[in-house]
């Protein structure tokens, strides 16, 4: 990793009745609307889902970077995530987010050690450390 702090930069682009096009360097451009729920198509990813999204992708990159400095071996990792969107004190945010994670272990011995290293990556996601949302995280380990 390299030093912090880390910037990002990033590029949104629009006009009058038509979709946001994201752009960031060496990236492919992104087309995103609001979605149905605030009267966009729904066919495009919106603000709302991008986040949604980032959080279980930083869930699995967590996951994958303590597990590899744990040397554990597993098969495969599936991270569902629910966020709940309310008006609190009549401002919009998101106040819940339910991470549903499944991960498959090849060895039973593993299930406390998978069961640790999947808290330890949802303490340090740094998605939703910066997030206010309440983050709660349902486990499934599977050993096959």
């Amino acid at each position: 990793m390299q030093a912090l702090p880390h910037n990002y930069q990033v590029n949104a682009s629009s006009s009058i009745n038509h979709s946001v096009i994201l752009t960031s360097t060496g990236l492919p451009a992104l087309e995103t609307d609001a979605p149905a729920e605030f009267g966009g198509p729904g066919d495009l990813w919106s603000p709302e889902t991008m986040l949604v999204g980032a959080i279980a992708n930083c869930f699995i990159l967590s996951f994958r970077a303590v597990a590899a400095a744990s040397k554990m071996d597993w098969e495969k990792i599936d991270c569902d995530v629910e966020a709940v969107l309310e008006r609190v004190e009549r401002v919009t945010r998101f106040t819940r987010v339910i991470l549903k994670v499944k991960l498959l272990v090849n060895d039973n011995d593993k299930r406390e050690q998978a069961e640790k290293l999947l808290d330890k990556s949802k303490s340090i996601c740094l998605i939703t450390n910066s997030m206010s949302a309440e983050v709660v995280m349902e486990k499934i380990i599977i050993t096959g």
